[in-house]
Parts: C-alpha cells; sequence; structure tokens
C-alpha cells in the first residue's frame, strides 16, 4: 500500500517543479521521448552545468530517470504518471490569470494535437475519444474510464494489445482532463495503445524537438468516422453490464 505523502514530502516536490529550468526540461521530456543532457540544456535555457544540477536533483526526487548507452547518457520521465500528473499542473497553471502574450505557431500546434508521454492530447485526442464514446466502445466520467464489451472486441479486431502483459499496473483505460481543451482524451493502456497505432498508421507524425504532433489527413478522415471502415462492426449503445473494464 502506497502511503500518503506528507506536505513537506507535497512542498519539496512542488518547488522542484517550480523552478523555471526544471519545468523546462520535465516539459521537454513529456514528449515521451528520452533526450541527452545537452538536449535538455537546449530546453532549459541554461548551461550544461547548470543543467547537469538539475538533472541530478530530478533523478533523486524520482522524476526522471537516467539511461546510459555506451559512453551517453539520456534521461526520460520515470513513467506515465509524472506526465499525467505534469498535464494536471498545465491545466491549473491555464485556469491563471490571462498573460499579455499573443498565441503563436507552436501554442496553437501543441493544442492541435500533441504528445503526454505516451499516449495523444489535444483536440485531436479528444475528438477522438469522443466519436469512441459515442460509438459505445468506452464509457468516460469523471469516475475513471472504461471499455466496453464491445470496444474490447473492436480493439481487438483493430489489432491494440490492451492485455495485462501491454502494462499490469496501468489502468485499461483513463480519463485524462485535457487542459487545452477542458475535455478527456484518454490514457492508460487504451491511450498508449492508441497512439502507437496512430503512428503505424500515419495519422500524426511527431515534430521535430517538440512534443506537437501534426495530423495528417488520414488522421482526419479517421476522427472523421473513417478508423471504423476498416473493422466491420455494430455500434449499439451498450447497457451498464456490458462494461468489462474500469480505471
Amino acid at each position: 500500500m502506497t502511503s500518503l505523502a506528507s506536505p513537506v514530502t507535497l512542498a519539496a516536490t512542488a518547488s522542484l517543479i517550480g523552478d523555471v529550468a526544471r519545468a523546462n526540461i520535465l516539459c521537454a521530456l513529456t514528449g515521451g521521448r528520452a533526450l541527452s543532457a545537452g538536449e535538455l540544456a537546449f530546453h532549459a535555457c541554461v548551461s550544461a552545468q547548470t543543467t547537469s544540477g538539475h538533472l541530478a536533483k530530478l533523478v533523486d526526487a524520482g522524476l526522471i530517470v537516467g539511461i546510459k548507452q555506451g559512453r551517453h547518457r539520456y534521461f526520460r520521465l520515470a513513467g506515465p504518471r509524472v506526465a499525467e500528473i505534469l498535464e494536471t499542473l498545465m491545466g491549473a497553471a491555464d485556469l491563471g490569470p490571462a498573460r499579455h502574450r499573443p498565441v503563436g505557431p507552436r501554442d496553437e500546434a501543441l493544442r492541435r494535437a500533441r504528445s503526454c508521454y505516451d499516449h495523444m492530447a489535444g483536440r485531436f485526442a479528444v475528438d477522438l475519444a469522443e466519436l469512441l464514446e459515442a460509438r459505445g466502445m468506452v464509457v468516460l466520467s469523471d469516475e475513471g474510464g472504461s471499455i466496453t464489451d464491445l470496444g474490447m472486441a473492436f480493439f481487438d479486431r483493430l489489432g491494440l494489445a490492451l492485455g495485462e502483459a501491454a502494462g499490469r499496473r496501468r489502468p485499461p483505460c483513463r480519463c485524462c482532463l485535457d487542459w487545452s481543451e477542458r475535455r478527456y482524451h484518454i490514457g492508460g493502456r487504451l491511450g498508449a495503445a492508441l497512439f502507437a497505432h496512430a503512428e503505424g498508421e500515419a495519422w500524426v507524425v511527431r515534430v521535430k524537438e517538440s512534443r506537437a504532433l501534426r495530423v495528417t489527413r488520414k488522421g482526419e478522415e479517421a476522427v472523421a468516422g473513417g478508423l471504423f471502415a476498416c473493422v466491420a462492426v455494430d455500434a449499439p449503445v451498450p447497457r451498464p453490464e456490458g462494461i468489462r473494464t474500469s480505471a
């Protein structure tokens, strides 16, 4: 059983995230890729020596982990829970007073579609989640996310890996409140599987040195309903007893 963090521990972790350079590092890693110290220094806008100190603190706090490959060392988030916490904090920050700064192309690209560690976020992900819910594949609510029997059969035919081996400690379907859209996108094992499928089918393409994802015409067509064209499936609204798994 996990013990409840004390206010002191909470404050210590919050202070780590509260530093601008470390926040930049964590946001860069939210894209899901492992990055080198040099790449993270660029994102943090500080020197390599200063970045090294920040990375050591984040590793000690368990927020990131280091991966050594030969003579090189890379860093990534410690797991999807860290990404979800950061995404939630971004939503809280967006609730604050409006800043007098015009929205640029980079902001719009992130709001359109972005990676959130191993699943998708932004309007594209939210629209996809709403499509799946409308077709009776998932149930999304403040209480959590569920995959229906109909959804399990559909995702199996689509070739998505949702079994326990895909992530024993992760919920099969998690509701994530999208900070930019104020609606749900899908996390958990289903969210990760949908992201992998979207990349494999070229619905989205990663943008270099950014969390942003470029949505292709094929991706737009998938969200418009084409996702169901490749798999013959009836889509009645499931009864409550049709729910298979929940967060």
